[in-house]
């Protein structure tokens, strides 16, 4: 069970990705760690696991990492650091439905369709 929560957290990662590569306003350069993505995301992963309400934690992390992405090279990263964490990891169409819907269940608007087959450095 603690394997699916990791899948299911490397899934949440990925939509991180997808909300901080929309053109976040750019500004004085914030370096993104992997570590403060993951602890931003870390109350996503009931949520994507099981469904049901989404936590006003998980929308707040999901925010705060949007409003940290100012520039493409921090977008790029960030991009960089999940798509490593997620590869390899199997998703239900479930889960992946879950978490691709994230974004606008937390009011951030993102113009494309959230894929693990983001190419990061096309992220501007």
């Amino acid at each position: 069970m603690m394997a699916s929560y990791v899948n299911i957290f490397k899934l949440v990662c990925f939509v991180a990705v997808a909300c901080m590569v929309v053109g976040a306003p750019k500004g004085s350069e914030a370096a993104i760690s992997c570590g403060q993505v993951v602890r931003y995301l870390t109350p996503c992963v009931s949520y994507v696991a099981n469904g049901g309400s989404v936590p006003a934690t998980c929308c707040s992390g999901i925010k705060t990492l949007y409003s940290l992405a100012r520039t493409t090279a921090d977008r790029q990263g960030v991009c960089s650091c999940i798509k490593q964490a997620v590869s390899g990891v199997p998703y239900t169409p479930y889960n992946l439905n879950l978490a691709a819907g994230l974004p606008k269940k937390c009011g951030v608007n993102i113009p494309y369709k959230i894929s693990p087959s983001t190419d990061c450095k096309s992220v501007k």
